[in-house]
């Protein structure tokens, strides 16, 4: 057992071969569609929740977890006798960074010598999963507490993430682009290209086909690694084909020391809808 345990929440689209090798757990954000609640990636697969988003949009909605859904897991994992890190999605998107916190300080108060640290990933999707998997790995060697968050910094400072969508439809979501602008983009055809800095979605681009938004993302991958070698996702919202052959396409162009395809959560899903295919990506500095 690792003296560190590592949570997150199921907006970083981690893969269940991740999240088995290394132990992580895994919080799940509440979809609402109609009268029901569904557990993300528990009750609902993710390609049953873009189906449900695509019947009805309006009717589709997210809902951070409750406390007692951390407190209870930090909780055992403090009668364990482990540590706790638990990396949440940005705080700037999501309440789910205060949630954890209010958690983490009720079961501090019920057992003193408990140590839980919630940090802020500043990021979503799998950027936000490789800084989870990166503090997994550190813990799974062994690592005390403050080298698993020194770990999981170093990540944090060098992820990127990149999305070309499909359709401008749901983009209003994000809280970045008028809902006016998104009806008359999706009239006109035009697909946002998306990024995360500082926490926040950030528009970076619109072109006119999807096809040429994965150009301008791979180009902007490109710009920022070289010839480095690279940890890659390749990300994708119901859309698995697309998401194998940009994958392969991936494979044969970058020096991928690690590359796998993930699919995009609908918690993010919600606001970019299906059809998305996106890139997350790191170097790490020479040692």
């Amino acid at each position: 057992m690792s003296k560190v345990a590592i949570v997150t929440d199921s907006v970083a689209c981690l893969t269940k071969e991740q999240v088995e090798k290394y132990g992580i757990l895994v919080v799940p954000i509440k979809i609402l569609f109609e009268d029901k609640i569904y557990r993300n990636g528990v009750d609902l697969a993710p390609s049953e929740a873009y189906q449900l988003l695509a019947k009805a949009p309006d009717y589709f909605s997210t809902s951070p977890s409750s406390p007692s859904d951390y407190t209870d897991i930090f909780r055992e994992l403090a009668v364990k006798g482990q540590d706790v890190l638990c990396l949440t999605v940005s705080s700037k998107l999501s309440t789910v960074f205060n949630v954890a916190s209010l958690a983490a300080e009720q079961v501090r108060q019920e057992l003193p010598q408990s140590t839980i640290e919630i940090m802020d990933s500043k990021n979503a999707t799998a950027s936000q999963g490789f800084i989870t998997q990166a503090a997994a790995q550190a813990a799974a060697k062994g690592n005390e507490l403050s080298e698993v968050i020194k770990v999981a910094g170093i990540v944090r400072d060098r992820v990127h993430f990149l999305l070309a969508l499909d359709t401008i439809r749901y983009a209003y979501r994000t809280g970045r682009i008028p809902k006016l602008a998104t009806q008359v983009g999706s009239m006109l055809g035009v697909k946002p290209l998306l990024t995360i800095s500082d926490g926040v979605v950030h528009l970076v681009g619109i072109v006119r086909t999807k096809q040429r938004g994965v150009e301008r993302i791979i180009k902007a991958m490109r710009r920022k690694v070289g010839n480095h070698p690279v940890h890659v996702a390749v990300m994708h919202a119901a859309v698995p084909e697309e998401g194998e052959s940009l994958k392969e396409r991936i494979s044969a162009e970058f020096n991928c020391v690690e590359l796998f395809l993930t699919e995009v959560s609908p918690i993010i899903g919600y606001a970019i809808g299906p059809g998305v295919l996106g890139l997350a990506f790191y170097t790490l500095p020479p040692e």
